[in-house]
Formats: structure tokens, C-alpha cells, sequence
């Protein structure tokens, strides 16, 4: 699942790149919030982090702001993701960037535990992988199946 602060950086991340597409110059934080609906005192440490890890620019001045700094097509959400969430694996000896043994797993490779999920985070990591920060744009999204609609009072997860 991820956490409040990644959908924030998603939504500002979104109003940004379509920004980036139309060409235009550095938003503030004031629009990136207004236009994204996420609240301006939580984007700003947020934007900074972004910025950080050089998938944004910032700009100072009157007509400053925040601006993509690479392509969107070449953003993995999944770098995204770790940056702000931290690693994907539901366990940490499936961890690909932050692998970590399991302290009460005598064999990974008997471990039915460790088996049970490997197929399920393989097949969710190569779609997650597979995404960039152009597909929020919605046009892969609009090629997803449809999800099973759940009966009111039931939640997937």
C-alpha cells in the first residue's frame, strides 16, 4: 500500500508533467497544490525530496517554481516509490535495492512463506517497473482491465 505522502508527490508529480508536455515554465507550490488537491505544507518537504533525487528543478525568482527535470518517460514510478516509501517487497529477502536476510529463516529457497509471495511481487514488480511518470497521463491506465466491482462494506486490502 502506499502511503499518503506518495499520493501527494503522484498528484503534484501529475499536474508537473503535464506542464512538462504544454512546455510551460515552474510552478509554484501554491498552483501544485491548488491543481493537485494536495495540502501546500506537506508538498513543500516533499517537492524538496523530489528535487533531491533530481527528478524536479527548482526555480527562484518571481517566475520561479518547480518544474520536471528530466523527460516523464523516463522516471520510473518504482524509484519513486522506494524514495519516498521505501523498499516494495512485502519481505525483505525479496528486496531487489534493499535486500535483507530473514532473521527466523533457517532456507530461503524451502521457505513457504518466502515462495508464497515471490510470485505475487514478481508479477506486481514488473508492472510497477513498467510504469513512468508520462502513464500518469492515463493512457495505460486506460488500457488496464477493469477491476471487479467489491459488494458496499468490503474493502480489497
Amino acid at each position: 500500500m502506499i502511503t499518503q505522502k506518495t499520493k501527494y508527490a503522484l498528484k503534484a508529480l501529475a499536474v508537473l508533467t503535464d506542464e512538462y508536455d504544454a512546455g510551460r515554465k515552474p510552478l509554484q507550490i501554491e498552483e501544485i497544490a491548488r491543481r493537485s488537491g494536495a495540502p501546500k505544507r506537506f508538498l513543500e518537504h516533499i517537492l524538496l525530496e523530489i528535487r533531491n533525487a533530481g527528478i524536479l528543478r527548482s526555480v527562484r525568482g518571481r517566475n520561479g517554481g518547480y518544474a520536471l527535470a528530466r523527460d516523464p518517460a523516463q522516471v520510473p514510478l518504482s524509484d519513486l516509490l522506494r524514495r519516498i516509501d521505501g523498499p516494495l517487497a512485502p519481505l525483505p529477502c525479496l528486496s531487489t535495492k534493499s535486500y535483507q536476510r530473514c532473521e527466523d529463516c533457517a532456507d530461503e529457497e524451502s521457505c513457504r512463506v518466502r515462495r508464497l509471495f515471490a510470485e505475487v511481487f514478481w508479477s506486481y514488480l514488473l508492472l510497477l517497473e513498467s510504469l513512468t511518470l508520462a502513464d500518469l497521463r492515463g493512457n495505460k491506465i486506460d488500457s488496464l482491465p477493469e477491476l471487479p466491482e467489491l459488494p458496499q462494506g468490503q474493502h480489497a486490502g
